[in-house]
């Protein structure tokens, strides 16, 4: 057993007067996270990367803790339970999710498994996400992510820094880098090469991919499984817009999401059993099981987080406050035959139209769900466009889809 494993349990925990709202920012961050980490660490072989995994998941347990404890003081009343119940079903799908990445992490980290096929797809599916410690000689130590202007200058950025035992989640301008601290960083290679060396000053391998054999059911297994990391990850993201913005219409995306994922689980089960036939050695698929089921928990906890907006329970005031935090919103809208979107091309999530809203993914009734990415798509009457930006662009893309 991997040492991080056993000391959840003997972390004690007291109960201190806190802030639910910031409880709830935290344990969303901290969810997106390692979801993000989870993947990377299987794709990187990364036992570095999955051992921040389960770094995570502790930080993770402790939270729900604390806003359990918070949102029992603050029930008062019947009324306060009715509005309080959704928020405690968010606090537990969180911890859901985080559950769910610490098993995917551990498909490295004890080994499990997994067909080459896989590491050779998701390179496709995401930028690089790597992790550094901060020389004592490297010219980023000691100075603001401003200062440094890592992001303009490189497409690099720092999506997380751990100082210790402490998590600095979404480090903005002042946030400042110190030495020995654990840096999170997602970008492209080559500038992500560059980058690392620069931070750690050690060369950065990428790892080693060997296509190995070609097993017809095998790929479509891994096809289905980087998709429906895809779908779930989008999921989390509706859910937890759906609550904060109160959106039904978002919510009833997160349960179109969510029947999709199973639909799809249950065929990559299908093609992962008949790969098995074929395969030298069936036991590398034990960690792309492990793989399926951990990322259909993750779609599941989406609905989950989205429940009270679907059964049109009250959003509580003290999720509507997390909502005043928020610069970005992630609306829904669909495309009016004869609109202006009507016909547009849409390039790496930008539409070709008036408005600064970025496309996530579209929903064609015949075709499903299309994750926008860096593909290019031209949109058409009917589509369902899921997109963020800011709550002035969102009033006027909404326009824009209006015949």
């Amino acid at each position: 057993m991997d040492p991080l494993e056993g000391e959840a349990s003997s972390v004690s925990v007291e109960y201190e007067p806190i802030s639910v709202k910031d409880v709830l920012v935290e344990m969303k961050d901290t969810a997106e996270l390692l979801i993000d980490l989870s993947y990377s660490a299987v794709l990187h072989r990364n036992a570095e990367l999955a051992q921040e995994v389960l770094r995570l998941e502790e930080r993770m347990d402790v939270l729900e803790l604390r806003a359990r404890m918070s949102l029992m003081m603050a029930v008062r009343n019947p009324d306060d339970a009715e509005q309080l119940a959704p928020v405690l079903g968010i606090v537990g799908a969180a911890d859901d999710i985080s559950d769910a990445a610490g098993d995917i992490a551990k498909v490295v980290l004890e080994e499990m498994g997994l067909p080459e096929a896989m590491r050779a797809a998701l390179p496709e599916a995401a930028e690089t996400l790597v992790r550094g410690v901060v020389d004592a000689d490297s010219p980023y130590a000691d100075r603001t992510l401003q200062d440094i202007d890592l992001e303009s200058e490189t497409g690099v950025r720092v999506i997380a820094l751990r100082r210790g035992d402490e998590w600095l989640l979404n480090p903005g301008p002042t946030t400042t880098v110190e030495t020995d601290d654990v840096a999170l960083l997602r970008g492209p290679e080559p500038a992500i090469d560059e980058v690392y060396e620069t931070l750690t000053g050690r060369a950065y391998e990428s790892p080693v991919v060997d296509d190995g054999a070609e097993v017809d059911d095998l790929e479509r297994a891994v096809d289905t499984i980087i998709h429906m990391k895809n779908l779930s990850e989008l999921a989390v993201d509706l859910a937890y817009s759906s609550v904060l913005f109160d959106s039904e219409g978002l919510a009833e995306e997160v349960r179109n999401l969510e029947v999709e994922v199973d639909a799809m689980e249950s065929r990559f089960g299908a093609w992962t059993l008949r790969a098995a036939a074929d395969a030298e050695d069936p036991v590398v698929l034990r960690g792309l099981i492990q793989l399926g089921s951990s990322t259909e928990v993750i779609s599941d906890a989406a609905v989950d987080i989205s429940e009270g907006v679907l059964r049109d329970l009250d959003v509580h005031p003290v999720v509507r406050l997390a909502v005043e935090e928020s610069d970005e919103i992630i609306t829904r809208v669909q495309v009016d035959a004869g609109s202006d979107l009507d016909g547009t091309a849409v390039s790496a999530g930008v539409p070709d139209a008036e408005s600064t809203m970025s496309v996530i993914a579209i929903r064609r009734p015949e075709e499903g769900w299309i994750l926008v990415g860096d593909s290019d798509v031209e949109l058409q009457a009917g589509d369902v466009l899921i997109s963020k930006g800011t709550r002035t662009a969102a009033a006027d893309f909404e326009a824009l889809s209006t015949a």
